[in-house]
C-alpha cells in the first residue's frame, strides 16, 4: 500500500490539515452507483442540523461498492481488519457551507473494522456477508446484511471508458471530489472527518445490478432512472482524526 500523496493538494477545495494523519487506506475495484432524489425524502433521515447539499436542485443518494486496505501510520495492517470488501450508502451535505459525506450505512466483512469504527468514528458500520470476484474485467460483488433480511446488494460491475479527471463543475466532480466526513455520536455530538488523495481517476462504468435493497431499511428505494455509474480502480487516501465541531 501506497503512502498518500500530500503534494498535490490544488484540487481541494480547502487545505490540509496542519496536524498529522493517522490512517492510510487504498480503496480500490470501486461502483459510484447514484440516483437523483428529492430532498423531502431525505430530510428527516438527516439531521437537522445538516443542509442536504444538491446539484441542480436535485439531492443525491450513493451506493458503493468496494475494496479496501487499511492500516495505522507507521505501523503493519492487523490481519482480520486491513483487507476487506465495504459497501456504503451515502448522500451529501453541508454544515456551515462545508460540504461532506453523510453515511447512512457500511457494511463491511470484518467484524474488527466494524467494531472499531462504530467505536472510534461514531460512523454507522455493519457485518454483512461479502463475496467479491474478478472474472475478466468485471467485478462480481455480494453483500448481505448480518441479522437483517432487506440490506442486500448483489451484482457486477465494470469499466468501459477511459480514465478522465472530472471538470469542476460536472455533476460528477459534486458527486465524488469531497473531502470530508460528517458523523454524529450517540450522545448527539458531531464530528468531522478529514481525508486527502488526488483527484479521482474515473471511468464510465456499466453494472448489472440483480438485487440492491441497501435503501430498504431507510424506507426509501431507488428511482426509476437508470443510475449514474463510475467506476475507480484505485486510489489511495489518508485520513485525520475525527474532529468534534460546533453547531449552533
Amino acid at each position: 500500500m501506497r503512502s498518500p500523496d500530500l503534494t498535490a493538494i490544488d484540487h481541494r477545495p480547502w487545505p490540509v490539515p496542519s496536524t498529522a494523519w493517522t490512517w492510510q487506506q487504498e480503496w480500490y475495484d470501486l461502483l459510484f452507483a447514484h440516483w437523483p432524489i428529492e430532498v423531502s425524502e431525505l430530510r428527516a433521515l438527516v439531521p437537522p442540523e445538516l443542509e442536504i447539499d444538491t446539484h441542480s436542485g436535485a439531492a443525491w443518494i450513493g451506493v458503493v461498492p468496494f475494496r479496501m486496505r487499511i492500516k495505522r501510520r507507521g505501523m503493519p495492517g492487523v490481519p482480520t481488519a486491513s483487507h476487506f470488501a465495504e459497501l456504503n450508502v451515502r448522500t451529501y451535505v453541508k454544515l456551515d457551507g462545508k460540504p461532506g459525506v453523510w453515511f447512512f450505512s457500511l457494511d463491511a466483512e470484518s467484524r474488527l473494522a466494524v467494531w472499531g469504527a462504530k467505536r472510534f468514528f461514531h460512523l454507522p458500520y455493519y457485518h454483512a456477508a461479502m463475496q467479491t470476484k474478478q472474472q475478466g474485467d468485471w467485478i462480481d460483488y455480494v453483500s448481505t446484511r448480518r441479522g437483517v433480511a432487506d440490506a442486500r446488494f448483489a451484482g457486477r460491475y465494470r469499466p468501459i471508458g477511459p480514465v478522465a479527471f472530472a471538470m469542476k463543475s460536472s455533476l460528477e466532480h459534486w458527486l465524488t471530489e469531497r473531502y470530508c466526513l460528517f458523523a454524529r455520536s450517540k450522545r448527539g455530538a458531531y464530528w468531522c472527518g478529514e481525508i486527502h488523495h488526488s483527484p479521482w481517476p474515473l471511468q464510465r462504468a456499466e453494472a448489472e445490478i440483480r438485487e440492491n435493497t441497501m435503501l430498504a431499511p431507510l424506507g426509501l428505494a431507488t428511482s426509476d432512472a437508470d443510475p449514474v455509474l463510475h467506476f475507480a480502480k484505485s486510489i489511495d487516501v489518508a485520513l485525520w482524526p475525527l474532529q468534534k465541531v460546533t453547531v449552533l
